[in-house]
This record gives C-alpha cells, sequence and structure tokens, in this order.
C-alpha cells in the first residue's frame, strides 16, 4: 500500500507522460472520492477491455456521481479516455482515468469551485 502521496505522484506522472497537464486542487478531490481504493492493486485500475468495468464506470461515475444521462455520449466519452490512455496499457488508473473523464464532460463544478473569484 502506498501513501497518498506516492499514488498522486504516481498518476499524475502518468497524465504527464500521455502529454496532458492536469489541475491539481480537481485531481485531489477526485483522489479523495476515490478515497482507500487508489491504494489496492486490483480497485486502483480500470480494465478496458472488460465490458461490465465500462457499465461500472458509466452507471457509478458518470451517472451516479456526475449525475449525467445515460445516453451514448457517455459511451463514447469512456472510450475517448481508454484511447488516450493507450489500448495496450493495462495499468489505468482510476483517479486518472475518472479525472479525464470529468475533463471531456466538462463537469469539474461537481468536485471544485469553477466560479471566478
Amino acid at each position: 500500500m502506498s501513501t497518498y502521496e506516492e499514488a498522486y505522484e504516481r498518476f499524475t506522472s502518468e497524465l504527464n507522460e500521455m502529454g496532458f497537464t492536469h489541475h491539481p486542487e480537481l485531481y485531489h478531490a477526485i483522489a479523495k472520492h476515490l478515497g482507500p481504493s487508489i491504494h489496492n492493486e486490483d480497485s486502483s485500475l480500470v480494465a478496458c477491455g472488460q465490458p461490465e468495468e465500462m457499465e461500472t464506470v458509466k452507471n457509478e461515475f458518470l451517472i451516479g456521481k456526475l449525475g449525467l444521462e445515460d445516453r451514448p455520449a457517455l459511451d463514447a466519452a469512456i472510450q475517448q479516455v481508454c484511447g488516450a490512455m493507450g489500448g495496450s496499457n493495462s495499468n489505468k488508473h482510476r483517479a486518472s482515468f475518472y479525472y479525464l473523464l470529468v475533463a471531456i464532460l466538462q463537469k469539474e463544478h461537481v468536485f471544485i469551485d469553477t466560479k471566478e473569484k
């Protein structure tokens, strides 16, 4: 089991290696939402090749947490993230995966205050 700081470094370096920048406050909020699961070898990863895993991501996160309606655009966003993180990459970290979904679907306000101050 890694510390939160180690997990954060690993996940954000993954995003950086893929050429993505990240908003630290948003990333921390998503990781906090995921809780201790980010430290578990199995639950910390997303398997794009498993249809039941993709349904869980859609139903529990996109619909349940983000409050989106079930529509084809959700499946398209999931597939977009799967492709962006690499088809051969079997270690797609859930925090990074969810972060990219939030960014694509423009739902940052679910996790952080996005209003101008």
